[in-house]
């Protein structure tokens, strides 16, 4: 008997070590919110997702998400009107019948996460902590156990910014109520939850962890992604323990700076120092998130404005989805894919900036001189990527070899060949002077190859 415990202990063991990490790179995807706001609808959802897996999931891209909201009836309510929430007999949100006309009865979004999955891609969903308040009005029973609503709330504790739900108490009942909620999720076939008002505004250490429980009970791989930012850095363990994503800013728009005097929203200036702050906790499984691509046609009814183009320049986003793409950050395109143009579109799907993303290593800010930062990564046999961004407002000139600034990254001279990513410019080496002008906001983004 004790061999055969022994075998069996071996076995487990040997399972439990050749688990694969969830999320071994940086996930990509799409996500409603900077498009649709509160009110996509199942048919707006699926034209996306069908221009997904035509035009963008060749290059990587996987996750399509709704966001916040699918289950308000009125997503658009007039300013006396109250939101109408669908919720299920034990008080959960189910999506809302006037919008998503497949979720009858218990099916919820399982039919189109069916959607979804038969084109190869993941499905995701939106949700903010905690328990509805009208669950906890009428004290659903809680399913799958003998608690009820009111045993898991913490009615004391809300959203600062959204009215939906009362926090949940970190006790067997709140437990329960999680557990109840992962449940749900797995049988409707989600791949990735994307969580609010838990990373910031408050952080909520206690219903991240109850989360991560829950989602692991269901035995279903879901990518748990905690927003708002920012997260707080000291507690990167913490997150990294619980969760695959974490937002590490406040919303990002298409802006490209935030002015002194305001707060919110951050623009694409401001995450230079915030996504550096993080370089230390990217790794497999982990991922700050340094939050949305708001690129293309924002509309038709964004989460923030008026439906526009994005107001972020030619050369601005370029060096947006550069920072993103170096440092490692979760790819989420934030467009509305209906109406996705060539020029966004060649963007998105570059392929060397997806493969630096995707597999490069050892990120990191090397210098920082002026408006002149400078990014390194490395990647496969003898590979490196060297990124520098004209943070000013006029050109900027480099003459200067390529092995004089990667020298300043840690790269030891050799005999590479030099291209530049955006441009395609042809390749040269790197021992040679390079005369380049960084225009204003823009950036290059320089491959090293032997």
């Amino acid at each position: 008997m004790k061999r055969i415990g022994c075998v069996v202990m071996m076995m487990l063991a040997l399972r439990c070590g050749a688990q694969t990490v969830l999320a071994p790179t940086p996930p990509m995807g799409w996500n409603s919110w900077d498009s649709y706001g509160l009110t996509i609808n199942e048919a707006q959802f699926k034209a996306n997702v069908d221009v997904m897996a035509k035009r963008l999931k060749a290059a990587g891209y996987r996750y399509a998400v709704v966001d916040e909201g699918w289950y308000l009836e009125n997503p658009q309510k007039k300013k006396d009107e109250k939101f109408v929430y669908r919720l299920d007999t034990n008080g959960r949100y189910v999506p809302a019948l006037s919008r998503f006309t497949s979720a009858n009865g218990d099916a919820g979004f399982k039919s189109v996460s069916e959607y979804v999955h038969a084109q190869g891609l993941k499905f995701g969903i939106h949700i903010i902590r905690g328990i509805p308040k009208e669950a906890v009005e009428k004290n659903a029973a809680i399913a799958g156990s003998s608690f009820h609503a009111q045993d898991a709330a913490v009615t004391s504790d809300t959203c600062p910014w959204n009215p939906d739900n009362f926090g949940v108490k970190d006790s067997p009942a709140g437990q329960a109520w999680y557990d109840s909620l992962m449940r749900q999720y797995a049988r409707w076939g989600v791949d990735y939850i994307k969580v609010d008002c838990i990373a910031s505004h408050p952080y909520k250490g206690d219903e991240i962890q109850m989360i991560h429980r829950a989602i692991n009970k269901t035995g279903r791989p879901i990518v748990l992604s905690l927003s708002p930012g920012p997260a707080p850095l000291d507690k990167s363990a913490e997150v990294a323990a619980n969760a695959q994503l974490w937002r590490i800013s406040d919303d990002v728009w298409d802006r490209w700076e935030r002015p002194a005097n305001e707060h919110f929203p951050q623009g694409v200036k401001n995450q230079f120092a915030v996504i550096e702050s993080w370089t230390k906790s990217v790794k497999p499984g982990n991922w700050p998130d340094a939050d949305m691509l708001p690129l293309g046609m924002l509309g038709p009814v964004p989460g923030r404005g008026k439906p526009r183009k994005t107001r972020l320049t030619e050369d601005e986003q370029k060096t947006l989805i550069t920072l993103w793409g170096i440092a490692r950050s979760p790819l989420f395109i934030g467009a509305n894919l209906t109406e996705l143009d060539e020029k966004t579109l060649s963007l998105l799907t570059n392929k060397d900036v997806i493969a630096m993303n995707q597999n490069g290593h050892n990120q990191r800010q090397v210098s920082g001189e002026g408006d002149m930062i400078v990014w390194a990564s490395d990647g496969g046999s003898g590979q490196h990527f060297l990124a520098v961004f004209n943070l000013g407002v006029t050109p900027m000139r480099i003459d200067r070899s390529v092995d004089a600034i990667s020298s300043t990254a840690g790269i030891a001279p050799g005999k590479f060949m030099v291209r530049e990513i955006w441009s395609g410019k042809a390749a040269q080496p790197s021992s040679g002077a390079i005369d380049l002008t960084i225009p204003a906001h823009g950036c290059v983004l320089l491959q090293l190859q032997k």
